[in-house]
């Protein structure tokens, strides 16, 4: 397996204007997924960026956990402004209960895959992920063969929220130096939520059987997919911080993340003893 980076990197500015690709790319069906608990207030923003894209391929698929603050019914009233009658651009998956980020992503990326796509991103509908990095991405993809790219903070040219504190910023090194050091797997920013993966990968990870339930989902899918043998690239991005809600990052998650790694590590020991 090898990990790719961008040997030119371009300057901050450039990076948030939207690349233009040519038409034959632009078009590649190219499903976000993006799972929602309370959101209803960041969403349609996010639903317009993604809309305003020049990417005729691109569709939303939002997984709404029963918000209790109506972030489905948003879902659904976007889904009617931007669907034409031939070109559904946006569509809604809802779950009856909030059982966890990894299961919201699992039955939305099987689901795109399902309905066609052919490449799937993993998207946050905090805002935190930018929209403009999207056609990047895709162009990434299509131009490496890479089974999966993640936007990337750690990088060069990739960049913390400003708002960020000092100590939040160091953990958050941290803690992806430790989960890398464990698993080996070459990236640098293994515990990213925004990545986009090729869906013969989607398919080969069985997500129905990884069994992280939280943010430590997006350790365990990058994990198995460089087990797998599938190519990972990152590029540069600059997360931004919240600006309406509250994070879901609870000491659970936190303790489930910090687990995992070495979780995984035995379940590949015994896999190779078997």
């Amino acid at each position: 397996m090898t990990t790719t980076t961008p040997q030119a990197v371009p300057t901050t500015a450039a990076l948030r204007r939207p690349v233009q690709l040519p038409p034959e790319w632009s078009g590649i069906p190219l499903t976000v997924v993006m799972p929602t608990y309370n959101e209803a207030e960041n969403l349609p923003g996010m639903a317009e960026k993604l809309m305003a894209l020049d990417l005729p391929g691109l569709r939303l698929l939002v997984v709404d956990d029963n918000s209790p603050d109506g972030t489905g019914e948003v879902a659904e009233r976007l889904a009617e402004q931007y669907n034409e009658p031939d070109r559904t651009r946006i569509s809604v998956l809802h779950r009856t209960a909030k059982d966890g980020l990894g299961r919201a992503y699992a039955a939305g990326m099987d689901q795109a895959v399902a309905d066609g796509a052919q490449y799937v991103l993993q998207m946050d509908a905090d805002g935190s992920h930018p929209v403009e990095y999207v056609p990047q991405m895709l162009g990434t993809a299509l131009a490496t063969g890479a089974g999966f790219v993640v936007g990337s903070r750690y990088v060069c040219g990739g960049r913390l929220a400003e708002e960020w504190g000092l100590h939040r910023k160091l953990l958050s090194r941290w803690a992806n130096a430790y989960v890398s050091t464990v698993l080996r797997t070459g990236l640098r920013d293994v515990t990213a939520g925004f990545a986009m993966w090729r869906a013969d990968t989607v398919t080969e990870m069985r997500l129905s059987e990884v069994r992280s339930n939280g943010y430590s989902f997006q350790v365990e899918l990058k994990y198995q997919a460089v087990r797998a043998g599938y190519t990972g690239v990152e590029i540069p991005i600059h997360f931004e911080e919240r600006q309406i809600g509250a994070s879901k990052m609870t000491m659970a998650v936190q303790l489930e993340s910090a687990v995992l790694p070495w979780r995984l590590r035995l379940d590949s020991s015994r896999a190779r003893r078997g």
